[in-house]
This record gives structure tokens, sequence and C-alpha cells, in this order.
């Protein structure tokens, strides 16, 4: 006979009481309950204390692990983490105690229930319908990048919705684009598409010489270039002069530099908009004083 501790690890994430039996005694899930190094999540089935809270969620309440805690799952970036695990549990599940966790009611395949975590495809249409767009579109471009599944096919998932939402997912559908950099980026790139501000494209390749940079967006015919600055990419000294060189030479070469932090593409979308309409209206001017002289 085993340990309880190693019979729950042989049988994975989480184990009944009979698979517990399979290897161990009562007792000696008893003795690892009392010493803390294994715990009820809820009557007939163990878990290891300090595991993924949203898993530990899903196998409390028999669902599985949804919407951004499944995007997090799916390593999907998810840029505001939910303060509590997202879970779906089959529908006319009634509410167990527990730690908080916000529940959904929903069908579940066989295949997720045996995964403990809803696919990919539903992992992100779920997001699209319930979180902004711009966090959305994040979600959805790093899954159709990663290659979980085509545009054309969560297009066609998109328009089978109905209810709540369907209209983000629909619109999340039709913007996604597999070339942005990162989450931050897919949310910049929101903030031009809810403004109508059109021209600007993903990981543009930028040389001159022996300089070359991609850039997170650009507007080729204003050279207007955009970058989503996450800090920990750029808080350090070696980053900060890499970041004063590549910034230079854009300038040098003639591009106009807008940098964004994940504050104000998040917290200031407006400010954000605001500013890329007159640096595009005054490269507009700038050309139609050029023409007429």
């Amino acid at each position: 006979m085993t340990s309880a501790v190693t019979a729950l690890t042989n049988v994975g994430f989480t184990a009944t009481t009979a698979e517990m039996l399979a290897s161990t005694t009562y007792r000696d899930i008893r003795i690892a309950l009392r010493a803390g190094s294994i715990v009820r999540l809820r009557p007939g089935l163990f878990g290891r204390p300090g595991e993924d809270p949203a898993r530990s969620a899903a196998s409390r309440l028999d669902g599985v692990v949804s919407h951004a805690s499944a995007a997090e799952h799916w390593d999907l970036p998810v840029l505001n983490r939910p303060d509590v695990p997202h879970v779906t549990v089959p529908r006319k599940r009634k509410r167990r105690p527990g730690p908080p966790v916000e529940m959904h009611w929903a069908d579940l395949s066989v295949a997720e229930r045996e995964a403990g975590v809803t696919e990919p495809l539903r992992t992100v249409l779920d997001c699209a319908r319930t979180i902004p767009f711009g966090e959305a579109l994040a979600v959805a471009d790093k899954a159709v990048q990663d290659g979980w599944f085509g545009q054309a096919a969560l297009r066609r998932a998109a328009e089978r919705l109905r209810g709540p939402g369907c209209g983000n997912a629909r619109r999340v559908a039709e913007s996604v684009d597999p070339r942005v950099g990162s989450g931050l980026e897919s949310a910049l790139r929101a903030i031009l598409i809810d403004g109508g501000v059109t021209g600007f494209e993903p990981q543009v390749l930028i040389t001159g010489g022996d300089f070359r940079a991609q850039v997170d967006l650009a507007h080729r015919t204003a050279g207007i270039a955009l970058e989503a600055d996450a800090f920990e990419f750029h808080g350090t000294r070696e980053g900060l002069v890499a970041d004063c060189w590549r910034y230079d030479e854009l300038v040098a070469l003639g591009w106009r530099v807008l940098r964004f932090s994940f504050e104000q593409i998040l917290g200031r979308p407006t400010w954000v908009l605001d500013v890329v309409r007159r640096t595009v209206d005054r490269a507009d001017e700038l050309v139609e004083l050029l023409c007429v002289r």
C-alpha cells in the first residue's frame, strides 16, 4: 500500500475515494487530511493543497474550468486576470458552499468533462461573450496564432451563437489577426477598430541601412508607428538602452513613434485614440502641404 499523497498523485490532479482506496487505506487518507497533505474538495473527492484554484473549484463543483480561467489554462493572454475562478457546470446544477467562484451554466461535452476545462474554441467564444472587446480580441488573436483553430472556424462558430454577448463574439471573430505580437498589441488594435481608425498593420518590418525593427502597428502611408509597451519587457537598464536606440533610429528614418503603456491602453483608451487620431491628422496635413508646394 502507498501513502494517501502518493495515491492521489498517481491518479492525477484530483482523485475520488474509490480511486484513492485502490492503493491506500481509509486510515492513511484521514492522516493525510489531518496533516494538510491532501484536502477534501467535496464529499468523495480529494486534491492537493495549494493547487490551481480554478481546477480545485471545478472539481469541487463537478464542473470544468472555463472563460478567462480556461484562457489562462491554454496559455492565452488574459489582460485582466479574474478575481475568482470561472467554472462552468451542467445546467440546473445548484451552487455548493466553498470559496468564491464565478459560476456559469451550460451543456458540457464528454471531452470537456474528462479534461476538466473547456476546449479552446469554446473558451475563446466564452471570453468574447463576457469580457470587453479588446481583451477578448487578445485571447482570440493568440488562439488563432497558436493554431488551435482558424479564423473561418471561429467565424462559423460565432455565427451559430445565440443569446447575450453573441454580437461581441461575432465582432471579435471578424477582427482576428494572428500576426499580432502580444495581447497588449491586440488591445491597442481594438482601440483603433473601435474608433474607426484604419491603415495600421500589425508587426511591420522597418529597415534602413543596418537597422531592422519590427514595430507593433504601423501606418505606412502616414509614417506612424505604434508600440504597446509592457513593463516586463522594458523595465531594465538594458531594455532602456535598446528602446532609446530603436526609437531614435525610427525617428531618424522619418517615422513618428507613439508608445503606449499597459495602463494607458487598458485604462485610458479614449486618450490613446485621441493621440493617434491627432497624429494621423497632422500627417495628412503635412502630406497636403507638400503636395501644394
